[in-house]
């Protein structure tokens, strides 16, 4: 699984990533997580508010930061 993170580096998109790694340890799933800083990349990957998340290219958080539970269960659907 391909986890891309998009934000500019804020708070915000810093503590999406942090929930994400957290949710991944607490589902036990290998994933690669990667976050993207550069806004060509961002609006390239069709990102239309930050922070984002993608897993395996397909944009499943926009704009918003859920908690460590919500993601694990928007993982696990994936």
């Amino acid at each position: 699984m391909k986890i891309e993170i998009y934000g500019s580096g804020c708070p915000k998109c810093l503590e999406l990533e942090k929930r994400t790694k957290d949710a991944v340890k607490k589902l036990n799933i290998d994933a690669e997580i990667i976050h993207v800083f550069d806004m060509d990349k961002i609006i390239e990957a069709g990102v239309m508010m930050i922070p984002a998340i993608s897993v395996d290219g397909k944009i499943i958080i926009s704009g918003t930061i859920p908690s460590v539970d919500e993601l694990a269960k928007l993982l696990k659907c994936e």
